[in-house]
Order: C-alpha cells, then sequence, then structure tokens
C-alpha cells in the first residue's frame, strides 16, 4: 500500500516519520488530559460556594421583615373586624366626660404712660415718674415715691400745683413752688432731675437697684438739695400710702 501524509492541525501536511513510535501521538495527549485534570476540583469547588451564596441570600430574604402597611392593608383589616354593612371602628363618649379647661392665660406688656393718666391716683403718678425716668417699676420704688409725695404735699391735695414732689425744675418758681399745666407734665420734669442733676447721683443709683425703699429714702435724707434732710428720717413716715385719684383737670382731662 502507499504511504498516506500526516496532517496536523491547521491544515498542514507534513511528511510521515518512519522511526517515530506509533504511540507518540497519543501519549501526548494523555499527557495533556492528565495535566488538566487538577482545574476540576476547583471548578467544582466554585460550584460548591456559589450554591451556598444563592441558598444565603435566599434565606435573607425569606427573613426579613416586611415593610410598613400600606393604607389599602389597613383599611382592608379594619373592614376584616367589622360587622354587616358597618365596618367603621367608633368610639363614643359618655356625656358624663369632662372636657378639659382651656388655658386663657396671656402675657401683657408693661403698663404704659396712657394707662397710668387714666387711672389718675397717686399710685398711679409715682409710677409714671418710674416710666418717664427709665427706673424699674417695682414695689420698693413705687412705695418710696409715693412716701416721698407725701412729705412734700401731703395725700389729700397731692396734686398741688400739679407739682407734687415740689420740684423747680421746669415749673417756674423758685424752691419748688412752681407749678406744671399737668401731672403729666411735672412726673416727666421729676424724672428728668433725677437723671439730669449730680445731687440726685446717689437717689437715682438707689431707684436702679428698686431693691429698698428705705435704702433710697436714706439717699433722700443725705441729698444736698435738702436743708431739713427731713430730720434724717425722724420726719419720715413709712405707714403705707392710701391711693387717692386726682380731679379729671389736673390730668388735663
Amino acid at each position: 500500500m502507499r504511504d498516506q501524509d500526516h496532517i496536523q492541525p491547521g491544515g498542514t501536511r507534513v511528511a510521515p516519520n518512519p522511526g517515530a513510535a506509533p504511540a507518540e501521538g497519543p501519549r501526548r495527549r494523555r499527557r495533556r488530559a492528565t495535566a488538566a485534570r487538577p482545574l476540576r476540583p476547583v471548578r467544582r469547588f466554585a460550584g460548591v460556594l456559589a450554591g451556598v451564596a444563592v441558598f444565603g441570600l435566599a434565606a435573607t430574604l425569606a427573613i426579613a421583615p416586611d415593610g410598613p402597611p400600606t393604607d389599602a392593608a389597613l383599611i382592608a383589616a379594619a373592614s376584616s373586624t367589622g360587622h354587616g354593612g358597618d365596618r367603621v371602628q367608633q368610639v363614643s363618649v359618655g356625656g358624663e366626660a369632662a372636657t378639659p379647661a382651656v388655658s386663657t392665660d396671656s402675657y401683657t406688656a408693661s403698663t404704659g404712660p396712657e394707662t397710668l393718666i387714666a387711672g389718675g391716683t397717686n399710685h398711679d403718678w409715682a409710677k409714671l415718674v418710674l416710666v418717664d425716668g427709665a427706673f424699674p417699676v417695682t414695689e420698693a420704688n413705687v412705695t418710696v415715691i409715693l412716701r416721698w409725695m407725701r412729705q412734700e404735699n401731703g395725700v389729700d391735695n397731692w396734686w398741688n400745683r400739679n407739682n407734687p414732689l415740689n420740684n423747680g425744675n421746669g415749673s417756674g418758681g423758685g424752691s419748688g413752688l412752681g407749678s406744671y399745666d399737668t401731672l403729666a407734665t411735672g412726673a416727666y420734669y421729676a424724672a428728668d432731675s433725677l437723671r439730669r442733676y449730680s445731687f440726685y447721683d446717689a437717689i437715682e443709683a438707689a431707684l436702679e437697684a428698686g431693691d429698698s425703699a428705705d435704702a433710697t429714702a436714706a439717699a433722700i435724707w443725705a441729698s444736698p438739695w435738702a436743708g431739713s434732710h427731713y430730720g434724717n428720717g425722724t420726719h419720715w413716715s413709712t405707714r403705707p400710702v392710701e391711693a387717692i385719684e386726682a380731679p379729671a383737670s389736673a390730668w388735663g382731662r
């Protein structure tokens, strides 16, 4: 018989090799196959890992908590507990149930000049002096101004010449014997004197503190403008001062 050419991969013909061993080709193929065998366990292991991952994801989704119920689910749940055609839950309150009271507390601004003028009493005038002078309107400050007014003009006629503290500043009269057109004007000038003149400094400081009528009274007694110094307090009454309203004309009304 005639020898045939061998064909290598790719279609190339080569001459036969009579000296080559017949089993050479198959042995090479077996070696390649043997060298490839170790890859099979790795592929199997990778497959196992992939299976475990899929199982873990499925288990996680299975135990994940449900999201919040939708409005439709809530309505369906409420409807399932109803009876007959009325499926809406109702709550009734007995007639004896008490209605909670509504608080009507409110906060008001500090008393203004117009309110004090409308009040018209000696207490209102004392407060008006403090407001005009930007002093704190405290109980101690109102008390000492009222006592001071009583020492100057008495209580029954405290609005005399619309000048309760016998102030010479702006009144047109010496020794504090001048007058003002209204009590409101007299309050303004009394506050102006306390703030303007240095011989009132100790009184001004005591009114700024606003916590002791006695301390302010002592400053009044010691002031250089007070010739008699009110007997250093012996001519100074501390009894309560009653509220007395001045005539409307004294307030310019």
